[in-house]
């Protein structure tokens, strides 16, 4: 095992490939820097197994911080994109890959780390000392009768590209804007763990281009809040992914009013979210069982810390979608 650089890119794109399914073209590899090297809260730390000059396995975490209601910041990373080569599965790799990731950072301080993983790749993670913290509620709100029983019968994983829409405007115009520095300063205080957003950090994340993240705003005015989505194809149906809502002092009003825009304007099919109440004046339902499973581990002090429960973290579609 080493730390994984640069000049591993193109191995590490096949890898990702022969594991993953990954295409090793030059839209990934911009994905891949995207995610990995321009994140504001630092570059990914990245390390990889190799037989002799070969790369077979490859391990990294995307960094993230939260904010807490306690004022003090949580360094935190999450685990994404592990790939052993197929030749080299069942000889543990991927265990002492991410145990030796762990322990670099427990060196640098970071509090925990995080993800969501698949029903595949859960139990090995529980096996290494992960809890499952529980189910991320997940709600929809479809737009019309005809799309409610196109988005019944989209039962598949929604794709990764996004679909092209004329809803709203394109997200990093809306981004750049100085009045968006005006609504981060109004937020409500965290009631839990929340992303730690900057400006710079919103840009970041729904910055890259073939992703084609669109937001609507109330009043035309950022600071009176704002919403970010994309579309995605999932089966027959097309989908909005709600990714982010922002408003001002936490206003439940401006937060409905942006999710009915979304719905009326995105022209998807549906509309889904993660959080909220089960029922809504936005039109928006709790879909039972469904949603992302949240796992965490603790890093800077693995003994005697208790998970934090599942109400105790604020999480948005756009926290967890990509990651």
């Amino acid at each position: 095992m080493r730390p994984s650089s640069r000049a591993d890119r193109d191995a590490v794109l096949q890898l990702l490939s022969a594991s993953l399914g990954w295409v090793p073209d030059d839209l990934f590899d911009a994905f891949f820097s995207w995610k990995h090297e321009q994140n504001p809260f630092g570059p990914s730390p990245a390390w990889v197994a190799v037989d002799g000059d070969r790369v077979v396995g490859f391990r990294t975490f995307v960094r993230w911080e939260f904010d807490h209601p306690d004022g003090r910041p949580r360094r935190a990373v999450r685990a994404v994109d592990t790939a052993t080569h197929p030749d080299h599965q069942g000889r543990g790799i991927f265990r002492r890959l991410t145990m030796h990731g762990v322990d670099a950072m427990r060196a640098e301080g970071v509090d925990m780390v995080f993800n969501t993983p698949n029903t595949q790749s859960r139990p090995g993670y529980l096996r290494m000392g992960w809890s499952e913290i529980g189910r991320l509620p997940a709600s929809v709100r479809p737009t019309s009768p005809a799309a409610a029983v196109r988005m019944l019968r989209a039962r598949v994983p929604a794709e990764r590209w996004s679909l092209p829409s004329d809803g709203g405007v394109p997200a990093p115009e809306v981004l750049a804007r100085p009045e968006v520095a005006t609504l981060l300063r109004s937020l409500d205080l965290p009631h839990g763990l929340r992303t730690r957003r900057s400006q710079d950090s919103l840009r970041w994340r729904y910055g890259f281009e073939p992703l084609r993240y669109r937001a609507v705003t109330l009043a035309e005015d950022p600071a009176q809040g704002l919403a970010v989505f994309r579309l995605r194809r999932r089966g027959p149906a097309v989908e909005a992914a709600l990714c982010e809502v922002l408003v001002p002092g936490g206003d439940a009003t401006a937060a409905r009013a942006l999710g009915r825009a979304v719905a009326r304007t995105s022209g998807a099919d549906y509309v889904i979210r993660l959080g909220g109440p089960p029922l809504d004046g936005a039109g928006f339902v709790r879909l039972p069982g469904q949603g992302p499973v949240l796992t965490w581990r603790p890093v800077a002090e693995p003994d005697g810390t208790t998970p934090p429960a599942l109400g105790d973290w604020q999480l948005a579609l756009g926290d967890v979608e990509l990651f």
